[in-house]
């Protein structure tokens, strides 16, 4: 009986408690459904390809593989700033019978493509040429055979000769052995600063709350403005640790290839690192426990997994893609990736920088407002 009665307290409990319901219920269908619209949608991967030199023939076959688009170039110099500009994921040059390609190699899942579609279209004009070779020369020897009296006299040799194309492959970043792990790194990187320092900053405040120290702090003259400064600045300099350790720790250990400044990633990941503890002091505001702040994980951070990057964007439906404009790991993963793949300035990355420091802003002020609701008039 003593066990009934104290389930029975805890259902009463939990039915009074009408936001914990919500997210029990709520949160994994909304997770389902977003899990449903990102793999839904198209798997395919579409690569540009420049070309220089290349026969006529070739450029068609590969311009009629699938998700593959075809630019010829005058030169190599053309296509290279192309490529250097990320409007390219490849370059083929041609020099008599011998190929050379040189990839970006920023995606591993584009570089197979290209691979990929390139012996496709290279065995399908190789064949071509082979026929049309055959047809000229039977026709040849037909001719030559009805000049000649003695037909028996002349052997039946092919004049044809396959020769062997030369490829060579060059990678811009990378290696042969550069994989998908390498590209989605960056951005695995940036969402561990958020979701630990969201993690963190959150519970805490929530546990100056609840034990009445934010109560009593606000009943002192002191400025909401400056209590949310103070407690930003006193978890800033955490955050600022954990993001070091994170980022070093990942990139010399993993053994990732960092083409740009190592300081500029460091510094991309801690203005995630203040954005998260800015957020997570906000979410802290709608929680009334520990149990709560844990719930509001599946609707706020798991998205940011789905909406990075980590999951290629450009595969899924437009409207859905729209759902990563919102989302912070996002920039802060675009501008780490261009940074460690392509050797990206800061000043090229404004607007990635700009839209984070916008959602800084912006969470800040929220922050400053949310305190009303806590203050003793």
């Amino acid at each position: 009986m003593r066990t009934i009665a104290i389930a029975t307290r805890v259902i009463k409990e939990l039915l009074r408690d009408k936001r914990t319901l919500a997210l029990m219920f709520l949160a994994p269908i909304f997770i389902l459904i977003l899990l449903n619209f990102v793999f839904s949608a198209s798997q395919t991967t579409d690569v540009n390809v420049g070309t220089v030199a290349v026969t006529q023939s070739l450029n068609q076959d590969l311009d009629q593989s699938k998700h593959v688009t075809v630019k010829t170039y005058a030169n190599y110099a053309a296509a290279k700033k192309a490529l250097n500009n990320d409007h390219l994921d490849a370059i083929i040059i041609q020099k008599n019978h011998d190929y050379r390609l040189t990839y970006a190699n920023t995606d591993s899942s584009k570089t197979t493509a290209v691979k990929m579609a390139f012996r496709n279209a290279l065995s399908t004009s190789t064949l071509a040429n082979l026929k049309g070779q055959l047809a000229s020369t039977t026709a040849a020897l037909i001719k030559l055979r009805s000049q000649l009296p003695n037909t028996a006299s002349v052997p039946e040799q092919s004049a044809t000769k396959a020769t062997t194309p030369q490829i060579t492959n060059h990678y811009v970043y990378g290696d042969a052995d550069t994989g998908f792990f390498d590209k989605i790194l960056p951005i695995l990187m940036g969402f561990f600063v958020f979701f630990f320092v969201f993690l963190i900053s959150g519970m805490a405040l929530l546990k100056e709350r609840t034990s009445g120290t934010l109560d009593r702090l606000l009943a002192t003259p002191v400025k909401r403005a400056e209590i949310v400064f103070g407690y930003m600045l006193s978890y800033g300099i955490l955050a600022i640790f954990q993001t070091v350790l994170i980022v070093l720790v990942t990139i010399w250990l993993l053994g990732v290839e960092v083409v740009g400044n190592l300081a500029y990633v460091v510094l991309i990941n801690l203005l995630l690192a203040l954005v998260a503890l800015a957020f997570g002091i906000l979410v802290s505001t709608f929680a009334n426990s520990e149990f709560q702040m844990m719930q509001f994980i599946p609707i706020l951070v798991i998205p940011q997994v789905f909406f990075s990057g980590i999951i290629p964007l450009d595969s899924m439906a437009g409207w859905v893609k729209d759902i990563s404009y919102v989302i912070p790991v996002k920039y802060s993963g675009d501008a780490a990736t261009q940074i460690i793949t392509r050797g990206v300035s800061l000043t090229d990355l404004g607007l990635d920088i700009g839209i984070l420091l916008l959602f800084l802003v912006c969470l800040t002020l929220l922050n400053i407002v949310g305190l009303r609701r806590y203050r003793k008039v």
